[in-house]
This record gives structure tokens, sequence and C-alpha cells, in this order.
């Protein structure tokens, strides 16, 4: 018992001594050191960015072309997407299964991803394998086979995933989202209709990739271990003669920014999913990155306004999160919650709520610290890694920014204070010329929405 009793008794002062005592202080916040980058190019335009880092003998390459579905005609939705499906398929000197297994062999995998404005290929592969990587992605982006017996394949794939998505709230929510700020323009189109997807043919893919890629719209990354010489040497050789096709595309978007409310009947369903927001800066302007911050703060952070409301204090959802997604020309500032279908009318004035009230008064610096020492922290460990740099650099190549951008991002976070905040919300976060769209069960909600204005039909 007196063994006992002297093991509380210790037990009691550490648990005493480790409640008085105070964490250290924060250190001064150092901004992000970018390896340095060093940059050629070629006389048929190609963009090479090639960076030194690390200890582990692996290779980022990723060839960034600029061109998507911002590309596509009214009725070429998903036409970008299915060139590049259609891309891994082979080339005219390798089978698909020849690429895979030559893939394999470089310790690595080929990935072809389309976005809105970009179309990566790239993979991560051995230190010693990068210049057979560059040789067969320049391949795979210059001489796609595009077989006749793979398409109908291809399509089927993408009509199943279509369904799927189709079929998802968020997905449903998100297209209606779009439609309302951008309509029939690049960014308003989201989904094809299944007679389109099932009818585009061959020769429309062969267009496409004809049309939009080429050396004069290219960016190639490097990062990693790598023998310089015999990489840039490889580059020159299997990318030189690539023609430089036609420069990129500069989309005109002029999205709408006005107050609506729209309600899409999902009969039985005991969740709504809510999106609120507005069009907002692209990244070229000066008060992207601040708007950012206050994004962080407003709802798109753990510990941000509106997740405390209505997860931590309302319980009326488990993950709500804001986000600032920016294409080229156009961005938007939405608020996304997922609500239980009784309280969809009170999750919707929770939202305006905070944001009038991050509009009457700033946050404290306490708060705000907070926020900025979370991004600062996060943003130098995102772009950590090899994957990582060769993101950030096609970003800055793709909005036109200087690397400036990433070696003071930690100092310009921080440099915002409370008062810049509340101007950056009052400026851009305007509740007059909010969209308001919710994807539930019209029987339960629509009452509930009369507070938010007309639904609109």
């Amino acid at each position: 018992m007196r063994v006992l009793a002297l093991t509380l008794a210790l037990l009691t002062t550490a648990v005493s001594a480790q409640e008085k005592q105070k964490p250290p202080a924060p250190g001064t916040p150092r901004n992000f050191a970018i390896p340095e980058v060093r940059r050629v190019e070629l006389p048929n335009g190609l963009k090479v960015r090639f960076v030194s880092y690390g200890e582990v003998p692996k290779a980022t390459i990723r060839l960034v072309t600029q061109t998507g579905n911002v590309d596509e005609t009214e009725n070429e939705v998903w036409l970008a997407d299915l060139t590049g499906g259609m891309m891994k398929q082979g080339t005219t000197s390798r089978p698909a299964p020849q690429i895979a297994r030559d893939m394999a062999m470089m310790g690595g995998a080929l990935d072809i991803v389309v976005g809105p404005n970009q179309t990566t290929i790239g993979a991560d592969v051995f230190s010693e394998s990068a210049t057979d990587a560059v040789a067969l992605i320049a391949d795979v982006a210059r001489n796609p086979l595009f077989p006749e017996a793979d398409l109908a394949r291809i399509k089927s794939d993408f009509a199943r995933a279509l369904s799927i998505r189709r079929s998802q709230p968020g997905q449903i929510a998100a297209l209606k989202f779009a439609e309302v700020l951008f309509g029939n323009s690049v960014y308003g189109r989201i989904f094809p209709t299944d007679e389109a997807l099932q009818g585009y043919t061959l020769a429309q893919v062969r267009s496409f990739h004809a049309r939009n890629f080429g050396a004069a719209r290219s960016f190639l990354y490097v990062v990693g271990r790598f023998d310089a010489a015999a990489a840039e040497q490889a580059i020159r050789r299997s990318f030189g003669e690539w023609p430089a096709g036609s420069p990129p595309s500069k989309p005109q978007v002029t999205p709408i920014s006005a107050r609506s409310l729209h309600l899409i009947d999902r009969p039985g369903a005991v969740q709504s999913t809510v999106y609120v927001g507005l069009p907002v800066i692209d990244a070229n302007h000066a008060d992207f990155l601040s708007l950012t911050v206050m994004n962080a703060l407003l709802g798109g952070s753990f510990g941000s306004r509106i997740t405390a409301n209505l997860r931590e204090q309302k319980g009326y959802t488990y993950s709500p999160v804001s986000a600032v997604t920016s294409r080229l020309g156009a961005a938007t500032w939405v608020e996304m919650a997922d609500v239980t279908t009784n309280v969809t009318g009170a999750s919707i004035h929770e939202i305006l709520f905070e944001i009038e009230r991050l509009r009457k008064d700033p946050p404290s610096a306490e708060e705000l610290r907070g926020i900025q020492n979370f991004l600062a922290g996060t943003f130098v460990l995102r772009n950590s890694s090899r994957p990582g740099i060769a993101a950030q650099l096609a970003f800055l190549d793709l909005y036109g920014l200087s690397e400036g951008y990433l070696r003071n991002y930690v100092q310009s976070v921080h440099a915002l204070t409370p008062a810049d905040v509340q101007r950056l919300v009052r400026t851009y976060i305007d509740p007059a010329k909010l969209a308001i769209v919710v994807v539930g069960d019209r029987s339960k909600v629509e009452e509930q929405l009369k507070p938010y204005g007309q639904i609109a039909e």
C-alpha cells in the first residue's frame, strides 16, 4: 500500500507540474525555401523546369499541357477526358501492356490527368530511369495510337462513371452550382449527355489531340534526383521535333453574381446537400492568396467558424467545408455541407450568420494567428515532396506567377491583419450575390427554404 501511495503521489506531482508548465512560444515563421529551378526552353516552345531535390533516388517527371475541358465546344463535353483515356491505350510503337511493363520496370506507373485547364502526363520513377521515362512520356504525348478497338470500352467505362456521379447528391449540387454561376460557358458544362458521350468518334478524339497538344502550350517538370545533363539531352532528343502547335486558350468567362435559390428534389433523402457560394477572383489577382486565408478562417479548415458552428455547436453535420476553387479566368468560393434534412434551413441560416458576423467584426488577432500558423505549416508540408514541387510550379506557370509567390507565401500569410480579413469578406463574399443550391427531399425542405428567397424553377 505504501508503494501504491508513493506512486500515486509521484503521478499527482507530475500531472501538477505539467498543468503549470506552459508550452513554448511559437518560433518566427520561416518562408518556404523552394529549391533552385533551372529553366530551359526548346526552340519549339517547350518550357522545361529542372529541380534537384531530396535524397531518395527517384524523380518525378510531369508533362503539363495547357489544355483540358476549357478547349471543348458546347457539343464536346468530356471529349478532353476521353482523349486522355485513349492516350493511355498505346502509341504507334508501344502497345498499352508494354507501356505498363516499361513503367513498372522504371519503378512507377503512367498517369494521365485531365482537368479544366491542364492535362498532365507523368510518372514517379527510379533516378536511373529518368531518361527512359522522358522518352516514354514524349511518345505518349506525341504518338498516341488511338486504337479503334478500345474506343467502345473506354466510352463504356466513362458512361459507368457518369452514371455513378449523377446519382451522388454532392455531384448533383456541384453540377447545378456550376450551371448557375457559369451558364453554358466552358466552366458551366460539367457532364455530357449519354447520347453525346456514346456518339463521340475516333475522328473527334484525334482532332482534339491534334488541335490542343503541342510544345508551345506545354511544360515539362523534372524534380528529384537525376543526371541533369543526361535528362536535358533526353528531353531535346524526345521532344525537340514536337511541333509547336497552337498557343493555349484564354477563356473569356462572365460569371453570374446574383442571389438565387435552387432546389433539386431527392425524395426520401435523410440528408440535404447544401452549396452556398459565388464567383470570386482567380489566382492572377493580388488578393487571391489573402482570400484563401479568409476562407480558411470562415469555413475552409477544421478550426473555421462555420465548421465550429455547424459541427461542434449545432451538430447539424459532420464535415462542412468551404473552398476557393480557381480556374483560369474564373474562380468560386463555396461552402458545402451535407446536413440532416430537418435542419436544412437552419444550416443555411448559420452559414449566412457567420458570413455576416465576419463582415461586421474582424476576427481577433489570436484567432487569425491560429489560422495563419495552420496554413503556413500545411503549405510547407504539402510542398516538401517531388510531386508537390512539380504541382506548385505548374500552378505558377498556368497563371503566369513568379516564384516569389511560393518564396513569400508564409510571410504573406502572416502579414495579414484582422482588418484585412474583414475587408476581404466585405469585398468578395456579398450575401446579396450568393447562389444557394439544395439537393434534398422537397416535401420536407421547401418550407424551410422560404426565408432565403423564391425557389427558381
